[in-house]
This record gives C-alpha cells, sequence and structure tokens, in this order.
C-alpha cells in the first residue's frame, strides 16, 4: 500500500497516550471524525497530503485545530518530501530547510477545546509544530505581517461564524504565496444540515455553528478565485464522511 495502515493508526489518526489503567493507548484523535478519518483511513486528509506535496509547500499554516490532525499531516508531508529527496538539507521538522508548521488557536474553548496545549503532548512531542497561542487576527497582524512570512498552504477551520470565517479569508488570503492553495472546512451545506448533535452538547456549547464556512464559501468571487468543492457526504452512507473541503487559489 502507498499508505502506510500502521504509521496512519499510531502516529496520525490517534495519539499514544497512558489510558485510565497506566497502560499505553491509541487514543482518538478528537475531532478526525469531521475529515471523514478512521484508524486506517486519513478522510480528506489525503488531500491536504497530496497537496502539499504536489506543491512542494514548505510554509503551511493551519488556524485552529482541537487535536492536531490536519497539522501532523502538514509536518508529514513535507518530511516525506525531505525522505523523498524533494527536499534538500536539514531536515529539522520546523527549524531546519524543508519549512515548517504553524497552529494559530486562541485555545479559549470556542466551537471545543484543544487536547495538546501542553508542550508535552503528544502532537506537539511528535511533529513539534509552532504554536502561535492567541486568536486569527492577532497572529496576523502581529507575528505573520512583522515577519513578512508568505503562506504556501493555508487551513482554514478556526471560529465558525461567517464573520470569523470572513476575516481569516480576507485577512490570511493576503500573505499566500504565487500559488499558494487556500483549504476551508467544514463547507458541505448537506452535511451541516443533516448533522445531529445532541441537546448536552448544545447546552455544553461544545457544538460550532457551520453556517460561516458554508456562506463564505458560495460567496467567494469566481472571477479572482480559483474554487473547488470535494464534498462526499452520503457517498456511502454507511461509512464515515468529511464535513466539506474547499480549495481555493488565487487566478
Amino acid at each position: 500500500m502507498i499508505t502506510n495502515k500502521d504509521y496512519i493508526k499510531e502516529f496520525i489518526s490517534n495519539n499514544q497516550e497512558i489510558d485510565e489503567y497506566g497502560d499505553q493507548a491509541l487514543i482518538n484523535v478528537p475531532y478526525r471524525w469531521s475529515h471523514g478519518a478512521t484508524d486506517d483511513h486519513l478522510g480528506d486528509g489525503l488531500i491536504i497530503y497530496s497537496i502539499i506535496q504536489h506543491m512542494r509547500a514548505k510554509v503551511c499554516v493551519c488556524l485552529g485545530s482541537g487535536g492536531g490532525f490536519i497539522p501532523r499531516i502538514m509536518t508529514q508531508a513535507r518530511y516525506d518530501l525531505w525522505k523523498q529527496n524533494i527536499f534538500e538539507g536539514d531536515s529539522d521538522y520546523n527549524h531546519g530547510d524543508i519549512g515548517c508548521t504553524y497552529v494559530v488557536d486562541a485555545a479559549n474553548g470556542i466551537g471545543g477545546n484543544v487536547n495538546w496545549l501542553k508542550e508535552e503532548s503528544f502532537f506537539r512531542s511528535t511533529f513539534w509544530p509552532r504554536i502561535i497561542n492567541d486568536t486569527t487576527a492577532n497572529a496576523f497582524h502581529n507575528y505573520f505581517v512583522l515577519n513578512d512570512i508568505k503562506i504556501d498552504y493555508l487551513h482554514i477551520d478556526a471560529g465558525h461564524s461567517y464573520e470569523n470565517v470572513k476575516e481569516d479569508f480576507e485577512l490570511y488570503s493576503q500573505l499566500m504565496s504565487p500559488n499558494g492553495i487556500i483549504s476551508i472546512h467544514d463547507t458541505d451545506p448537506n452535511y451541516a444540515d443533516k448533522y445531529i448533535v445532541t441537546n448536552e452538547v448544545k447546552d455544553r456549547g461544545d457544538f460550532d455553528d457551520w453556517s460561516g464556512p458554508v456562506q463564505l464559501a458560495k460567496e467567494i468571487d469566481n472571477s479572482k478565485w480559483q474554487v473547488f468543492d470535494l464534498f462526499n457526504f452520503g457517498t456511502l452512507k454507511n461509512k464515515p464522511a468529511s464535513t466539506g473541503l474547499t480549495l481555493v487559489r488565487k487566478k
């Protein structure tokens, strides 16, 4: 197989943690389900992996990540380019010659909690991303702009209100490299309309309304941007599906 099922299960779709009995166990990465991923299957993460590989993307930015699923794929794709002799030089994940993976998340509990805030978390101690623990707007103005960073691959998955998603797109799209690609998560209106949320989840405030990404994806100006929707909800009714991925690149 091109994809190593054992590696996916042990490092990408699960965290290696100590369970309640003190034993080493594989624990599902939170929110992997929203990518249609399982123990053995990367879901729409395979699309992101392939694009980074194809475009030779070095600077990858993930806005919002509850479990670090997408940013660990970003790092793996870059490192694999080095192992495949496409990237050369120092292979350090984030301080060498193969680029870096940024995760921007305020970790304020809005829309769900992150499980990687501690540096010793499995995600951070295994993939060593560059963490910006702040709002996406603050990170844009006070880090990316100040450091004149150009982004090769951007994944938008932070605040899901229309105002939040629109602001993220309008700000960070200014930083894209000439062939840079943006993916917007949770854009499938069919999935959003049919997904069932229990009252307990609603009462806790853990459920993030998806109307923002769906609305923004519909409004992107096709005269300025190439837009491609990847929706697979309902293709196989008894199998996991992605909540929708919309790819965008400036014309």
